[in-house]
């Protein structure tokens, strides 16, 4: 018989959606010990405080994410990598219209506050920023690559803000056709969409 996910791992996971959900800040150490079926003095057993939890989400989050580019890595051609990463941008679209961007929601939060927290988590989007440079450069656009990285991950980060603002998934659809053309163009390429190998354990998408 497969063992039971264990209880920290089930803290973790619980912190990771209610922190989705309603925000760190007013994610209390009772409701994740409520959302991970585990008493409550049991959780001050693996994390000492929220911060200690906060981490953690972090490190999920950092995990996933280096999941899913290591999955678009694959990919063979730079080019059908980024049209993944954008295809992968738009999965959930229900989710991020009801709770907003997981990681540029957390990012924004904690950016209000700073700290050790806030540098961690805008760690998340820096390596986002940085694989997808690295795409355009691996396309030959050594020069515009920074700026085109941030284009497009700055475009991605306002479409969840306005379909989560809105409710509204349609947003996000008719942004994605809007990069999509602005990356044909700059590419002088169609780009058809790709197949990313699943992880072998589905989870909430990273991005």
């Amino acid at each position: 018989m497969p063992r039971k996910t264990d209880k920290r791992e089930r803290l973790v996971q619980a912190a990771k959606v209610l922190i989705h959900q309603q925000g760190f800040n007013l994610t209390t150490l009772a409701d994740i010990a409520q959302e991970a079926d585990v008493p409550l003095g049991n959780v001050y057993y693996y994390f000492k405080t929220k911060e200690a939890i906060g981490e953690a989400v972090i490190g999920k989050r950092a995990a996933e994410y280096a999941d899913m580019l290591a999955r678009l890595d694959e990919i063979p051609e730079p080019a059908s990598r980024i049209r993944g990463f954008i295809d992968s941008s738009v999965e959930d679209l229900e989710l991020i219209a009801r709770y907003g961007c997981a990681v540029g929601g957390l990012c924004q939060e904690l950016g209000k506050q700073g700290g050790s927290l806030a540098d961690q988590a805008a760690k998340l989007l820096h390596d986002i920023l940085e694989w997808t440079e690295k795409q355009f450069r691996a396309i030959g656009y050594a020069d515009k690559a920074a700026d085109y990285a941030l284009n497009l991950v700055s475009s991605i980060q306002g479409m969840h803000l306005l379909t989560h603002t809105f409710k509204d998934p349609q947003l996000a659809k008719r942004q994605t056709e809007t990069l999509l053309s602005w990356l044909e163009s700059t590419l002088g390429m169609k780009l058809a969409p790709v197949a990313i190998r699943k992880p072998e354990v589905e989870t909430e998408a990273a991005y």
